[in-house]
């Protein structure tokens, strides 16, 4: 009877201490994250003080929050009872068998560390790689987020970004815009050319101060086809193009410079 008396009372005292180890883990973690967020805000104040590139602080954020987790389950780990030596050596071996397992997160989190120092593009900046494109929305430890024009997430690891090929459409200021006008054969070809002109002399936001290329850039099987080379800045590239093509349309038809349309001549014998 005494045994079990003495079993009753140190399940009791078991599920006491056990009880007040839960709660502890739980006021940790609660805490902990509190916690987390206070030094991530003040974090990225003192970068946004110091003026660190968005992309940085992106990074460094990315960084101190999964630091910080780790650290913030080993103490909610240790507060159940677990010895925190060897759950942290633990930790350690599987950390060791996750990092062979996982061999290319290490490239993508030194890709990011080659891309925040190297700075292929930034945050904001219109990209294409690997057959993707899209606006940099945040670079991330291991990943880099791009929004596509239609509105679709895009998360490409960095260890592939830092050693691809990447076009950065942002990177220049000014970029040229490319046209390829085609017109009838028998079709003054001066005279297109000198509508073309008019109407890039009209549209301000074509650089007069850069070359502008109207010339015939072939004689292909059914129709002339002009070749117009104009620069613009960066941000007004598609609405430039865009209503180029429109403007075109309307004074060639005005014009009564004809369009032309696939052609097979047959001889009969």
């Amino acid at each position: 009877m005494n045994s079990l008396q003495d079993f009753v009372n140190q399940l009791i005292d078991s599920g006491v201490e056990l009880g007040k180890n839960i709660l502890a883990a739980i006021a940790i973690y609660i805490i902990g994250r509190w916690l987390i967020k206070i030094v991530k805000k003040l974090v990225n104040k003192i970068m946004q003080r110091n003026k660190w590139e968005a992309s940085i602080r992106s990074f460094v954020t990315s960084f101190i929050n999964i630091t910080l987790t780790v650290l913030l389950v080993i103490a909610v780990v240790g507060a159940l009872g677990v010895e925190t030596a060897s759950f942290a050596a633990l930790l350690a071996s599987v950390g060791v068998a996750i990092g062979m397992a996982l061999s290319g997160q290490l490239q993508n989190f030194a890709g990011g560390i080659i891309i925040l120092f190297v700075k292929p593009y930034r945050l904001g900046d219109f990209i294409e790689t690997q057959g993707l494109s899209g606006t940099v929305e945040s670079i991330q430890m291991f990943q880099t987020v791009l929004t596509t024009t239609d509105n679709k997430t895009i998360f490409i690891p960095n260890g592939s970004l830092s050693n691809g090929t990447l076009i950065n459409y942002s990177k220049q200021e000014l970029r040229r815009v490319d046209w390829t006008v085609s017109i009838e054969y028998g079709e003054d070809f001066e005279k297109a050319k000198s509508v073309i002109a008019g109407i890039l002399d009209a549209d301000s936001r074509v650089m007069k101060d850069k070359t502008i290329t109207i010339e015939l850039g072939a004689l292909a099987d059914s129709s002339i086809n002009l070749t117009v080379r104009a620069w613009v800045k960066g941000t007004d590239y598609w609405s430039v193009f865009f209503d180029f093509n429109k403007t075109v349309y309307a004074r060639f038809n005005e014009e009564k410079i004809g369009f032309p349309f696939p052609q097979i001549t047959v001889h009969q014998a």
